[in-house]
């Protein structure tokens, strides 16, 4: 008898999978938040570019909240619809 059955091991990697995928939320925290502060850095600096400066950012900060939401719905289809599981014998 295996001590780790091939279903058991299915289902533990998709969750370090799912796991490594979410920990890309930290790294989109922190550039959306560096992004930010230096969209207040650059309107305090030249008060006229306000509408440039933050519409930069704010398309910027999408692109990178994107980036986010594939990482959950990739998170979400590991845990709860594991493809995976079909192809165990």
């Amino acid at each position: 008898m295996p001590l780790v059955t091939p279903l058991a091991f299915v289902l533990g990697m998709s969750a370090l999978g799912a796991g490594f995928t979410m920990v890309a939320a930290i790294g989109i925290g922190l550039g959306q938040g560096f992004a930010a502060g230096k969209a207040v850095e650059g309107v305090a600096r030249q008060p006229e570019a306000k509408s440039d400066i933050l519409q930069t950012m704010l398309v910027g900060q999408a692109i990178a909240e994107t980036t986010g939401i594939f990482a959950l719905i990739i998170a979400m289809v590991l845990t709860f619809a594991n493809p995976f599981i079909a192809h165990l014998s």
